[in-house]
């Protein structure tokens, strides 16, 4: 006689949330599918928002002991894990593209309250708290992730030969203008090296 399986759904609800849980880093998934401009290095394909979040992450772990003030890693870590999340509903804007940030932050942040709100209220609350401080930039936290963020893409296309740059028109004094500010904000060391790089291979840029 066929016997039932175990309801795992059920068993997971009374898990204090674990099924709410799962079913968010399942959602979570869908990032994967999430395109940028910008390929990894020796690929023909694109990066994907998982990816550059997974990155990013790194390299901000990676730039610590360069931070100007005092940073709680944990926090600056958990600001790039998140800060993307929303691109799963939205999908990805080029951080160069002009006009209409405003009308793409308030639906990206209807996505990631609909994608937070999957978890228990405690998460829930305490990852928009992060997404929220890092669109803010006003903790030194915030202004150093943002400083990762920003030059990651920068450093993918220094070793592309300015590969997004070329395909998507992007000038020099473009790049200049809309990542200077944010890194030398951020991580003033991180913006010094940047800035040695992008008049070195100024080729690299249309």
């Amino acid at each position: 006689r066929h016997q039932a399986g175990p309801d795992f759904k059920r068993i997971a609800s009374g898990d204090s949330g674990m099924q709410q849980v799962i079913d968010f880093i399942l959602e979570l998934d869908k990032l994967k599918s999430v395109t940028r401009k910008t390929r990894p290095i020796g690929l023909d394909r694109y990066e994907n928002s998982a990816e550059h979040s997974w990155q990013i992450a790194m390299l901000a772990a990676s730039l610590a002991h360069y931070a100007e003030t005092a940073i709680d890693l944990e926090r600056v870590i958990g600001m790039l894990l998140v800060h993307d999340i929303g691109e799963i509903d939205t999908g990805d804007t080029m951080v160069y593209v002009e006009g209409g940030w405003v009308e793409r932050k308030a639906a990206e942040r209807a996505a990631v309250e609909r994608i937070f709100g999957l978890l228990p209220d405690m998460h829930s609350t305490r990852f928009l708290a992060l997404w929220q401080e890092f669109e803010e930039g006003k903790t030194a936290e915030a202004r150093f992730a943002n400083a990762a963020d920003r030059a990651m893409p920068v450093l993918l296309n220094l070793a592309n030969d300015g590969q997004s740059w070329r395909e998507n028109g992007i000038s020099h004094e473009r790049v200049i203008g809309r990542i200077a500010e944010p890194i030398r904000a951020g991580c003033p060391a991180l913006w010094e090296y940047l800035e040695l790089r992008l008049a070195a291979d100024r080729k690299s840029v249309v």
